[in-house]
């Protein structure tokens, strides 16, 4: 798993001095589900899964991965703020490797104006396969002041970067303001499907494809 926030590509060259002092605060909840047994049933309904997970400490699950200066912990070590300047922003990822699992994060993103700013958290498999790699994303796409902000949903598998890749994406606009207080996003994988839940909500539920 990896979390970042970082400059939209196309907006890059765009307001830039806008950015500083942006910040985003992360608490990064983790359970791996077993390969077998029920790893490959659908929640009950009720049933809530971030409720039944522990936060753990940074430390016990995550690396840098960029932008070390970058990240400040909290005393218990179970939140992490993240924020961006002109001059960079920031990622980490996980120590472990995971074939299947539920994977959360706590965000509560930057206000103000974010345009051309991408929070985010994936599963890929980069560092295996480079250039030919798999991701499952969940992406805050920043805004203007008075517009919603966009939950964008990626699942591809063979992303090559020439525009081969087997896959889709899907945007919801928020129904909340996920600036104003921390709201739950989540990837349950299993060897069957692929579901994307807010808050426990289920916002997309996408069939998993035979090579994930």
């Amino acid at each position: 798993m990896v979390m970042e926030i970082k400059k939209k590509q196309a907006a890059a060259n765009h307001g830039g001095s806008r950015f500083v002092g942006c910040n985003l605060v992360v608490v990064v909840v983790m359970v791996v589900a077993c390969s077998g047994g029920g790893a490959g049933a659908q929640p009950s309904p009720g049933y809530y899964p971030s409720r039944a997970t522990r936060s753990m400490e940074f430390g016990e699950g995550y690396s840098n991965l960029w932008g070390a200066q970058h990240q400040t912990l909290s005393p218990d070590h179970r939140a992490l703020t993240v924020w961006m300047d002109r001059s960079s922003g920031s990622g980490f990822k996980s120590k472990r490797s995971y074939r299947n699992g539920y994977f959360g994060a706590s965000i509560k993103v930057p206000s103000g104006y974010t345009a051309g700013v991408n929070t985010a958290f994936y599963l890929s498999n980069n560092e295996l396969y480079p250039g030919q790699h798999d991701e499952i994303d969940v992406e805050l796409l920043g805004t203007v002041p008075g517009e919603p902000w966009t939950l964008q949903t990626n699942v591809y598998v063979h992303g090559t970067g020439d525009g081969t890749i087997i896959g889709r994406e899907m945007r919801f606009h928020l129904w909340f303001d996920p600036t104003a207080d921390f709201h739950h996003y989540a990837i349950l994988w299993n060897p069957d499907q692929i579901v994307f839940l807010v808050d426990d909500d289920y916002s997309r539920n996408h069939a998993n494809y035979p090579e994930c």
